[in-house]
């Protein structure tokens, strides 16, 4: 299994590759995130997917059956702890700073959702302003026309202007601002909807057991 050294290596590899768009809000693409091994080592954590029947288009819905990379998931599944040392690491977090324009090394705590989405999921339009610095998708799903669940990006009006390619690996970054407004249309799942959410939150987040490293911020 790849450790937190070869994680960085291929996240700032696929930094270097990103696509980027300006419109309707700054985004990059991303394909090859992380080691194949990594992907085959999430894909067999002891995860499942909520028993929920209508998310009315929030996370939230389901608080208390999220998964988070946090501190127990971190010392029982050494996936979780190499994935979560390499987004914690001087080397990558540096790498987004210079992607993005944003600021990130002491000013912020390392957070990472796996999401595993069935049929009947969907997310409002929103914008992941607030205590959110960083967000990144990390697409998972291998099923037959799972390239059609990406997330969708708006303009400020909700008319769908694109939707990211869901393919296995590959990914989307935006900063979150008033105008990054994001979701996900309900559409067929056929299977489980497979995703990594990672985000650098502000230092004042309160829900720590979210958090990678909850008394430390990245890049230290």
């Amino acid at each position: 299994m790849a450790d937190a050294a070869a994680v960085s290596a291929s996240l700032v590899r696929c930094f270097e590759a990103s696509d980027f768009s300006a419109a309707p809000f700054r985004h990059w693409l991303l394909s090859d995130i992380l080691p194949v091994a990594v992907c085959d080592a999430i894909d067999a954590l002891p995860a499942r997917p909520p028993n929920i029947d209508d998310t009315r288009g929030k996370r939230e819905t389901h608080n208390s059956s999220r998964v988070f990379f946090g501190l127990d998931n971190r010392r029982r599944h050494r996936v979780c702890e190499s994935l979560a040392a390499g987004f914690q690491s001087a080397v990558t977090v540096e790498r987004i700073e210079r992607l993005c324009g944003v600021e990130l090394r002491d000013k912020s705590h390392l957070r990472i959702e796996y999401c595993l989405d069935t049929d009947g999921f969907w997310l409002e339009p929103h914008t992941d302003i607030g205590a959110k610095l960083f967000t990144m998708l990390v697409y998972l799903s291998t099923e037959p026309g799972s390239e059609a669940w990406g997330t969708d990006i708006l303009d400020a009006d909700f008319n769908l202007v694109a939707t990211a390619p869901h393919r296995r690996n590959g990914g989307l970054i935006f900063i979150p601002a008033s105008d990054t407004w994001h979701g996900f249309h309900k559409r067929p799942i056929n299977g489980v909807r497979r995703s990594l959410i990672v985000n650098y939150v502000k230092p004042e987040w309160r829900s720590r057991h979210e958090l990678a490293y909850p008394d430390r911020t990245v890049g230290a």
